[in-house]
């Protein structure tokens, strides 16, 4: 006698499904290489905040200008470096809307160090995702500001030494120390817990924008697995073995929880 077979569609519950707001394609990253979890990160948190509609996202050089391909939301592309500049006059001609940049840390933290720094002193009314994956990644593989000590690049071949090149640059406590930053911290892509946590270290920053509070920045511990020569998995676990340790995680500065005052900056909500 056969057995009854149950109806599986019956019992099908859908857990997992693509963000509204990300465009049904595949992306062109290297296989291992984060940014396709931070866009999704991203798109979840403007389908959730219900941000889209009134979203300008700006993205500069790097693997991270392509964001726009990959998030169904209006966009401005900036100079090298220049992101924060541009979003500052983005979100200073339209208050109204949701401006948050994108960058690498080529991008941010070298050819754009004096424009992060001085959008973040200001206190603009911008959110920044940053993702430091500790090198250059378009452009050949070159040292980064947040290269650590020891890693080998193509312009440093033998390991980045601290009495040559100088130590990695944090940029997280750096930008905690800014009189305009409401909130700032640091989250990793490398396992699914520091995802989860990623992603409420992104709300945060984004919901600083949309309070009026000040500057919302967010780092993202991300690999490279081309341009470290590695396999994806020992990629995530140089991340966990060796960023983590200099790059601590966790919130750096949060005026919400810790009452400090927002910034007035001008053309602010």
């Amino acid at each position: 006698m056969s057995m009854p077979t149950k109806d599986a569609s019956a019992s099908e519950e859908l857990v997992f499904a693509r963000p509204a707001s990300m465009v049904d394609r595949a992306t062109h990253y290297c296989p291992g290489c984060h940014h396709g979890i931070a866009h999704r990160l991203v798109a979840e948190l403007l389908d959730e905040l219900e941000l889209v509609e009134k979203t300008i996202a700006v993205a500069s050089i790097g693997c991270s200008v392509f964001l726009y391909n990959y998030i169904d939301a209006d966009s401005v592309e900036s100079p090298h470096g220049r992101a924060p500049a541009v979003a500052t006059g983005v979100k200073r001609a339209r208050p109204d809307k949701f401006v948050f940049t994108y960058q690498g840390d080529g991008d941010l933290a070298s050819i754009g160090m004096a424009e992060i720094m001085h959008a973040a002193n200001r206190g603009e009314r911008i959110s920044v995702v940053f993702v430091n994956n500790t090198v250059y990644g378009m452009t050949g593989g070159q040292m980064a500001p947040t290269t650590l000590l020891g890693q080998k690049t193509t312009t440093c071949p033998v390991g980045r030494c601290k009495d040559r090149e100088g130590s990695p640059i944090r940029m997280a406590e750096l930008i905690a120390q800014l009189g305009g930053t409401a909130f700032c911290a640091r989250g990793s892509l490398d396992s699914v817990k520091d995802i989860r946590q990623a992603k409420k270290y992104m709300r945060q920053a984004f919901e600083v924008q949309t309070k009026g509070l000040g500057f919302g920045f967010v780092e993202l511990l991300s690999g490279c697995p081309t341009n470290w020569r590695m396999t994806p998995v020992a990629a995530n676990k140089r991340i966990t073995d060796e960023m983590i340790p200099y790059f601590p995680l966790g919130v750096y500065r949060d005026v919400a929880a810790d009452g400090t005052c927002g910034s007035t900056v001008a053309g602010g909500e």
